[in-house]
């Protein structure tokens, strides 16, 4: 048990990089260490300890990481830094051999990290490594956080029993694990009543939820669905194999659940799925959009895409492009490939080099600002149910709609976490990208 004297008028200063997943995960952190007696520290002041959540998808990601926490030690140079997430579990010793590193924290024990903090304010000359085997992580830590106020993102679901020939998370944050859908509502009941109107739901791999209570994702949806007060629930990335149409039809009779989509398909080519190690085909992701558009007609259908894979020849490439070309979706998250460590991908012989990379990445960016345009375009004139965020840009205020639609009006301070119904009937295009208005 830590003595919270030694703490008084300790500030703590947070970092993170990567996925939703991870902001969800440093906001628990820093409730965690505000319990400690810790509080955050505030614009102009110097942080006694800065956190870093680290991400490791990529080799851009890591040369991040270590920007980040060089940056970290710029802005509060005398601070006790302390180093977790992805990168930290996945390269411990690199981590701990930067400069100023007090502490280098592994995925097992990442949220559970005040037991570790008597060492704050002791001379570091080398930093202490806590940090076990991937094998070993069996801890489910339930986290949230909040964006703009009124969106929250509820953590219910971690790690990944998928083995991707290019992926490292299963290496990152162990075998696929949930929390219970009594207290994932107990924590929902609590966003609600501080004032939350949305929860997104995050995780590793969503749709594997119930791995280790013997739960469905489904029942999940169903409990969340029903607590009174919530105005939106939103459903995050989701593997097409894990995408029910049980799921998909009941999210067509919700009031609640958002119509918005966001699936990985990855390549459009099952060869490439196939080097993949993907749990699908292309046949498949075309019936799951093709049911979404049957019951959901309007819904947001957003994509992943990663090009430039080993083993994506130049007429795989082609298949994919013509296979999305022809696919009634709204968006892409169009991802180059990067090669990790430890991976099976790199068995593969066939690599395709930078420049190409980018070409691809560029042909597949335009179609999709195309099919993006044109979905807007398809919602003017149509009533949106949108939630008003904060911050003002251009004397505007913007939302997202349930159709994941950003909406603008006059700014108003009086109407950030509100909900309104408004028929939007311009397109517009400003520094946020597209909006309606």
């Amino acid at each position: 048990m830590t003595d919270r004297t030694q703490f008084e008028d300790k500030k703590a200063a947070y970092y993170t990089l990567g996925c939703k997943l991870n902001f969800a995960e440093t906001s628990t952190i820093g409730r965690q260490l505000l319990a400690e007696g810790i509080r955050s520290v505030r614009p102009g002041e110097r942080a006694d300890i800065c956190v870093i959540n680290t991400c490791s998808v990529t080799e851009q990601a890591d040369r991040r990481c270590r920007y980040m926490i060089r940056k970290a030690r710029r802005e509060h140079p005398d601070s006790f830094v302390i180093v977790t997430g992805c990168y930290a579990q996945l390269s411990p010793e690199e981590v701990a051999r930067m400069d100023g590193v007090g502490l280098v924290v592994g995925a097992e024990q990442k949220l559970d990290i005040a037991p570790y903090l008597e060492a704050i304010g002791r001379p570091t000359a080398e930093a202490r490594l806590v940090h076990g085997r991937t094998r070993d992580i069996h801890s489910f830590h339930l986290s949230s956080s909040s964006d703009e106020r009124t969106r929250h993102f509820l953590k219910v679901q971690d790690g990944c029993d998928y083995h991707c020939s290019y992926c490292t998370i299963p290496k990152a944050r162990g075998r696929s694990r949930n929390g219970s859908i009594a207290s994932l509502v107990e924590e929902a009941e609590r966003i609600v009543a501080a004032g939350g109107r949305e929860i997104v739901l995050t995780g590793v791999n969503i749709g594997d939820f119930g791995r280790s209570t013997g739960e469905r994702f489904i029942d999940l949806v169903r409990a969340l669905d029903a607590i009174s007060g919530l105005d939106r629930l939103r459903i995050s990335s989701i593997e097409p194999n894990l995408l029910t149409d049980e799921l998909i039809d009941y999210c067509a009779t919700s009031q609640r659940v958002a119509p918005h989509f966001h699936i990985p398909l990855q390549s459009g080519s099952d060869e490439v799925l196939r080097l993949m190690r993907r749990r699908y085909d292309s046949t498949l992701f075309r019936q799951r959009v093709e049911h979404i558009r049957r019951v959901l007609p309007e819904a947001f259908i957003g994509i992943d895409v990663i090009v430039g894979t080993r083993g994506e020849r130049p007429e795989y490439f082609e298949d994919c492009y013509h296979f999305l070309e022809e696919l009634d979706f709204s968006q892409l998250h169009v991802f180059s490939y990067s090669e990790r460590s430890g991976t099976s991908a790199l068995q593969i012989q066939y690599t395709v080099s930078p420049q190409e990379k980018h070409k691809r990445s560029q042909r597949l960016m335009r179609l999709s600002e195309a099919k993006l345009r044109r979905y807007y375009e398809r919602h003017l004139g149509r009533p949106q149910e949108v939630i008003w965020e904060q911050g003002c840009y251009e004397g505007l205020m913007l939302g997202h709609s349930q159709y994941y639609l950003r909406v603008a009006q006059p700014y108003d301070a009086a109407a950030v976490g509100t909900r309104s119904r408004v028929t939007p009937h311009q397109l517009l295009e400003g520094e946020q990208g597209l909006y309606l208005r």
